[in-house]
């Protein structure tokens, strides 16, 4: 495979397939962190030319302010759940955004249709998973968990970031391992409900 075809379609779309996916679990903390790697131009991200924007002061200040409140809503009884309703359309549209913009080398109108087709089916299979895990907290522990759960979902869509910036050629296997787990989980949980 050309090292050309490798830098401008394979690895933005790994990197995208991983973005998307923290995005199906966390709206902003996803933005926030790329918008950090492109400012201070870390892990060797590079933006779209109209993705550009992510990294100035007030998109940062933005996306800091927002990923603050996100997180903080998540672990307060009822606003969790008004929180997650909304997140199906945030969600795909932070993911859109994400995934559409790490594709530097090509036209923008091209990288905005890659990051449709990447990121939305990506972070709602993400955001259901993550539902799914919530409703079932919810019925077995009457929401009593339910901050825990949004701690630990906060802490895998870091570290989801974190793997896709660093080594985006393990996105796949990291997330089919973590779709996987998850769908033991409920499983294993709506089983003790029965």
């Amino acid at each position: 495979m050309p090292m050309e075809l490798v830098q401008t379609w394979v690895l933005p779309a790994l990197l995208g397939l991983g973005l998307a996916a923290a995005a199906g679990l966390r709206a902003f903390l996803p933005l926030l962190l790329l918008a950090l790697a492109a400012r201070f131009e870390l892990f060797g991200v590079d933006l779209n030319a109209k993705a550009e924007w992510l990294g100035s002061d007030a998109a940062l200040i933005t996306l800091g302010l927002a990923t603050a409140l996100e997180l903080a809503a998540d672990k307060v009884p009822v606003l969790d759940h008004a929180l997650s309703a909304l997140g199906t359309v945030t969600r795909p549209v932070a993911a859109v955004l994400a995934a559409g913009s790490v594709f530097a080398g090509v036209d923008p109108m091209v990288a905005a249709v890659a990051g449709l087709v990447i990121g939305a089916p990506t972070a709602l299979a993400f955001h259901a998973a993550q539902s799914g895990t919530r409703l079932a907290s919810t019925a077995t522990t009457g929401g009593l968990l339910n901050p825990l759960v949004s701690i630990a979902e906060d802490l895998l869509a870091f570290a989801t970031v974190l793997l896709a910036l660093a080594a985006p050629l393990l996105v796949p296997l990291a997330l089919l391992a973590l779709l996987w787990l998850i769908w033991r989980l409920v499983k294993a949980v709506r089983r003790r409900v029965a």
